[in-house]
C-alpha cells in the first residue's frame, strides 16, 4: 500500500515538474512572467528530479544556468543514495 502511494506521489511530482519546465519556456519565449527557479527546483528536492532534468533536457530550457545543469543531477544523486540508504535499513 505505502509503496503503491509512493510510486503515485513520484509520478505526479515529475510530471508536474516536466510541465513547469515546459510552462517556463513558453512564458520565456513570450516575455511574460516565468515560474520563479526556487519553485523549479522546489519540485526537483521534493522528488520530482528526473521530471526536471527530462524537462530541461527535452525543452532545452535552463540550461546555461549552472543551478540548473550541475544542481539537478545533484538533487537526484542525493535521493537515489537516500533511497538506497533507507532500504538497506528495513
Amino acid at each position: 500500500m505505502l509503496s503503491q502511494i509512493l510510486l503515485a506521489y513520484l509520478i505526479l511530482i515529475n510530471a508536474i515538474a516536466f510541465l513547469l519546465m515546459l510552462i517556463d519556456k513558453q512564458k520565456a519565449r513570450r516575455g511574460a512572467w516565468r515560474i520563479p527557479e526556487a519553485t523549479l527546483m522546489g519540485t526537483a528536492i521534493l522528488g520530482g528530479s528526473i521530471g526536471a532534468i527530462a524537462g530541461m533536457r527535452m525543452f532545452r530550457h535552463k540550461t546555461k544556468h549552472p543551478k540548473f545543469y550541475i544542481g539537478l543531477p545533484v538533487i537526484l544523486t542525493i535521493q537515489i543514495i537516500a533511497v538506497v540508504a533507507i532500504a538497506k535499513l528495513i
